[in-house]
C-alpha cells in the first residue's frame, strides 16, 4: 500500500478530520456523510463506500477514552479503499467482488467532545469547559461521557428505565465522567444523530467498536435475530475473541441494544484489544492485525 494515512497516533477529533480529508483526496470514490453535531458543535462525520442496497454501518469512539476505535475504523476504511482502487486483495478477499451490491457506512467518532476531553482535558469543551472541569474532566484516564456528562452508550432507548435504576443503586445520579444515562433516553445530540442515521440508512446490520476485552456482544432481548449468534461465532473464530453477554451497567442503553430492539436486525458490540483504557497507541498495529479479518467479516456477512 502507498504511504499509509492512518498511522498510529493519538486520535482526537482534529486528527480524524485530517485523516478523512487525506483519504478523500486520495480516493475520489470515498464520500462523506454529515451525521450530526456534538453537544459543543463538533461535526460527526460519516464515510460511505459503495452504492449497493446491502448497507452495513460500523461506528466507533462512543466513549472518550476509547479513541483508538476511531483509528481502527479509519484504517479499515483506508485498506478497503486501497483494495478497491488497486485490485489488491485484503486478507485474501477480492474486494471488488466482495463489495458488489454493498454499501459500507463508517462513523469513526460518534463522541468527538468526549474524545477531546479525554485527551486534552476540560479546556477542549468550549462553553461547557467549567462544568466539565467540575465533573472531573481533567483527571487522566477517567472521561468516557460527552461534554454534558452523559454516557452516550447508556443514552439509547433500550431498557433505559432499568438502566437508570441500576445506575441509582450504584450511586450514579447525575452528570459525570462515565456511566450516567442522561435525563431521558435520546437526550443527547450524539445519540439522536445515530438514531436518525439508522432511520434513514436501512442497515442490514450494525457494528459498534469499543475497547477493551476482546469480546463480541450480539444479543439483546426477544428481537435478536437467530442469525446473530452464528455471525458472532464466525467473527470470534476469525479473531480469537470470545462471544459473551455484557453484565451490569453495560447490559442496557447501548447502541446495538437499541438497534436490535428497534429493527429486529443483527447488532454487535466488539470490544477491541486488551488492557486498560485508553489502550496504548503503541499496540495499535498488533490489535488491528488480530481484528482485521473479523472486521471484514462483520462488514461482508
Amino acid at each position: 500500500m502507498s504511504a499509509c494515512i492512518t498511522v498510529p497516533q493519538v486520535t482526537d477529533s482534529g486528527a480524524v478530520r485530517g485523516m478523512i480529508t487525506a483519504l478523500r483526496s486520495r480516493y475520489s470514490f470515498l464520500n462523506t456523510l454529515p451525521v450530526g453535531r456534538s453537544a459543543v458543535g463538533r461535526e460527526i462525520m460519516g464515510l460511505v463506500m459503495g452504492g449497493g442496497r446491502e448497507r452495513v454501518l460500523i461506528s466507533g469512539a462512543f466513549h472518550g477514552q476509547e479513541w483508538l476505535t476511531a483509528l481502527t475504523a479509519l484504517r479499515l476504511c483506508e485498506e478497503l479503499c486501497h483494495g478497491l482502487a488497486t485490485g489488491e486483495k485484503l486478507a485474501e478477499w477480492d474486494l471488488s467482488r466482495a463489495m458488489a451490491g454493498r454499501c459500507v457506512v463508517m462513523v469513526p467518532m460518534v463522541n468527538p467532545d468526549g474524545v477531546d476531553i479525554a485527551i486534552h482535558g476540560s479546556q477542549s469543551a468550549g462553553a461547557l469547559a467549567q462544568s466539565v472541569q467540575d465533573m472531573g474532566g481533567d483527571e487522566p484516564g477517567a472521561w468516557q461521557a460527552n461534554a454534558r456528562g452523559v454516557d452516550i452508550n447508556h443514552n439509547f432507548n433500550a431498557g433505559w428505565d432499568l438502566l437508570q435504576e441500576m445506575e441509582r443503586k450504584k450511586g450514579i445520579t447525575g452528570p459525570g465522567p462515565r456511566q450516567w444515562g442522561g435525563p431521558a433516553p435520546g437526550s443527547e445530540s450524539e445519540t439522536r444523530a445515530m438514531v436518525n442515521l439508522c432511520k434513514k440508512g436501512r442497515f442490514r446490520h450494525v457494528v459498534a467498536l469499543h475497547s477493551q476485552g476482546e469480546e463480541i456482544y450480539w444479543e439483546y432481548g426477544e428481537r435478536t435475530p437467530d442469525r446473530s449468534r452464528l455471525m458472532a461465532a464466525v467473527m470470534a473464530s476469525a479473531s480469537g475473541y470470545g462471544v459473551a453477554r455484557p453484565e451490569g451497567l453495560a447490559s442496557h442503553g447501548g447502541f446495538k441494544d437499541w438497534f436490535i430492539q428497534e429493527y429486529g436486525r443483527p447488532g454487535f458490540t466488539i470490544e477491541l484489544g486488551k488492557g486498560e483504557n485508553p489502550l496504548p497507541v503503541e499496540g495499535f498495529e498488533e490489535m488491528y492485525e488480530k481484528a482485521r479479518e473479523m472486521l471484514l467479516l462483520a462488514l461482508m456477512m
